[in-house]
């Protein structure tokens, strides 16, 4: 074993790991469509089309944006302050960090409308008539997945070479991989001109299990520091008999 693998990552307060697991909770907003917004089609409609400015309840799908932005963010410059920081480990963090100001990015230059629920809105777009921020939620969305993956590419292979974070070493290449898959699904898809929307769905759905997969990993070290601090008085009481 290298001495890589025998130091160990060090470990986050617990409320670093509550923001991870938020984060992953709130970017699943989508979710709530079936009852917030039935009209959109679930199978062919762009995800992004829930918070186009001039759909109902735009504001919630916006906001789970926003919020798991910020707090990636937070938990990404936590943990760059606090870990040590190994060269992967530094910059699976760092690319975190850059998901979340991609996921502000997406809540803050939303759709103006909705293509595939509206045909008015699908000519102004192929005619080039909508605003900077219809055009720019592309470039957001589509940054939004690369950093995504990159995030649980290198933490994953930090896992492995480190030693550490057994969850991610396990699960995170295998989501970055899924992610990876989906992103060239997604292609297809606007290729074809159909299932768009369940495949896109798919990809926010790995995202957020990873962000959930991170949120365990920095858990089980913080649990495992914490038992390890409750043991140690017995330990030393034993040893000094």
């Amino acid at each position: 074993m290298n001495s890589d693998q025998r130091d160990g990552p060090g470990v986050v307060p617990a409320r670093v790991i509550v923001l991870a697991a938020v984060a992953g909770v709130s970017y699943a907003t989508f979710l709530l469509e079936n009852l917030l917004s039935p009209k959109l089609d679930f199978l062919n409609g762009y995800v992004s089309e829930l918070s186009a400015v001039d759909q109902p309840f735009h504001a919630v799908y916006s906001a789970g944006d926003l919020v798991t932005g910020v707090l990636s963010i937070l938990v990404a410059l936590e943990t760059l302050r606090r870990l040590s920081r190994r060269p992967l480990a530094t910059a699976g963090w760092a690319f975190l960090g850059l998901f979340g100001v991609c996921a502000i990015g997406d809540a803050s230059f939303p759709l103006d409308c909705a293509p595939s629920l509206e045909t008015w809105c699908a000519l102004r777009e192929r005619s080039g008539h909508v605003s900077f921020s219809h055009e720019f939620h592309s470039v957001t969305s589509s940054a939004v997945i690369v950093c995504g993956v990159a995030a649980l590419l290198l933490l994953s292979l930090a896992a492995r070479r480190y030693g550490w974070w057994p969850a991610l070493a396990r699960w995170g290449w295998l989501l970055a991989l899924a992610e990876s898959v989906l992103a060239l699904g997604t292609l297809v898809a606007m290729y074809m001109g159909q299932w768009l929307g369940i495949v896109q769905r798919a990809q926010i759905s790995v995202l957020c299990l990873g962000l959930l997969v991170i949120a365990w990993a920095l858990y089980a070290d913080w649990r495992d520091t914490v038992r390890g601090r409750r043991a140690a008085p017995g330990v030393m009481e034993e040893a000094s008999r």
